[in-house]
């Protein structure tokens, strides 16, 4: 896959959540700040995902300890690894 192509996939699937969130929060109650830094913390992931684009890093960074996320984050990530 060329790099523009895979530039053009993460910034088209990034754009499809986005509408997907937008979609739940028009219809709960959400807090602004919550939704402030949902999308400030899924810009940084789409300026991550660009950056080791550009640098053909195939490598990665080794990953940080974190608390255990969500199960339903976790069988998100699943669905993703198995695809």
């Amino acid at each position: 896959m060329e790099r523009s192509d895979a530039r053009k996939l993460v910034v088209d699937l990034l754009e499809e959540e986005a509408l997907t969130i937008g979609g739940l929060i028009a219809v709960h109650d959400v807090e602004d700040e919550f939704v402030w830094r949902l999308f400030r913390s899924l810009d940084a992931a789409r300026r991550k995902a660009l950056r080791q684009l550009a640098k053909n890093d195939t490598a990665g960074a080794r990953r940080r300890l974190r608390p255990r996320p969500h199960p339903a984050i976790e069988e998100f990530l699943a669905n993703l690894r198995r695809a």
